[in-house]
């Protein structure tokens, strides 16, 4: 039977690793792209500075939600995939693909929003395109992105830079944006305020890099897939087991509250403005203490550590609440697709 593609292989689980393992690497491997970051820095001899440079496409449904909409998405994914690499925003460019009946003033709402993002993370859309498609085809509106920055000189954000000891930090709570996105799209009648926590990263994180230099081993911002995921695929690259402690774990009370009663892991719910970020153990009450006096980062907090990786390979664990410990893998997909 001829395997085709699901919603699945969008939402950055196991099978979405499966189709970029199957499909993309055989064809397109090279050096930079086997990194696997979220955005590939361009170490190129005739570059004075080392360039960052990531892409990224927004079909999130719905256009608009509390706390954001597509167009503020797009513009903060992107700066905020920079950012984690220890790169400053320059610039990025915006695709639209439009789809016949699209009203007019929902599309002058996004591209206002856009504006807004732009002004507050001091980056400019330098080039655009557009393209219209038959009605039914387009789901109203779909943006590309791809955005430059440029790597700080202390940066120093690899995963294989980290190693047992390491602190894991978040900068804030899990899963707002993923519920945000849930509860509008699905209309249950679930009162309860969650915002979506879209915003950008750069005056959080890289304040930190330029501090830190070297001591700040990894960052990466939460989406597609949630921390879980995150750590999975850190642990995976780094070589080591990493283990969290649940009562560390900074969530919302509406958030919570959405998840016991639909059966959600925020563990794997998406976020647009927050961050893991591994650093060493010397410093990581310092940079705590930054992180929660930006306006960004109150509810950071140091989740657990880096551990030696055991006979059975890199794990990610959680040691819960009640005193057990349980392992966090990977998704076969995400708990809710279409969130960005």
């Amino acid at each position: 039977m001829e395997k085709r593609v699901t919603l699945g292989h969008g939402a950055g689980g196991k099978l979405t690793q499966d189709l970029i393992n199957s499909v993309f690497v055989p064809h397109l491997k090279n050096e930079l792209l086997m990194e696997m970051g979220d955005s590939a820095i361009l170490r190129k001899k005739p570059l004075r500075n080392h360039l960052a440079f990531t892409t990224d496409s927004f079909v999130v449904t719905p256009l608009f939600f509390p706390g954001g909409d597509i167009g503020k998405l797009a513009v903060n994914g992107t700066i905020n995939d920079l950012v984690v690499a220890g790169a400053r925003p320059l610039c990025i460019s915006a695709g639209f693909i439009l789809e016949e009946g699209l009203a007019f003033d929902d599309l002058e709402r996004v591209i206002k929003s856009m504006a807004e993002a732009c002004k507050e993370a001091d980056v400019d859309i330098v080039a655009a395109d557009t393209k219209v498609v038959d009605k039914g085809k387009g789901d109203g509106l779909f943006i590309n992105t791809s955005g430059v920055g440029l790597v700080l000189p202390k940066a120093r954000i690899d995963p294989l830079r980290v190693k047992p000891g390491d602190k894991i930090l978040v900068t804030g709570t899990l899963g707002d944006h993923g519920i945000s996105v849930f509860l509008a799209r699905q209309k249950l009648g679930i009162v309860t305020k969650v915002n979506s926590d879209c915003a950008p990263l750069t005056t959080l994180l890289l304040p930190i890099v330029e501090k830190f230099g070297g001591d700040v081993r990894f960052m990466r911002d939460l989406t597609r897939g949630g921390f879980a995921t995150i750590l999975n695929e850190m642990a995976s690259q780094a070589g080591v087991s990493v283990a969290v402690k649940e009562n560390a774990i900074p969530v919302l009370p509406g958030v919570a509250t959405v998840c016991e009663m639909l059966g959600f892991d925020p563990l794997y719910l998406a976020n647009e403005g927050k961050a893991a970020v591994v650093v060493s153990a010397d410093v990581a009450e310092d940079v705590l203490g930054r992180l929660k006096r930006h306006k960004l980062g109150g509810n950071a907090a140091i989740v657990g550590q880096a551990e030696p990786a055991d006979e059975g390979g890199a794990k990610v664990y959680l040691e819960t609440s009640v005193g057990g410990t349980r392992l966090i893998d990977r998704l076969l997909e995400d708990q809710l697709p279409r969130i960005c």
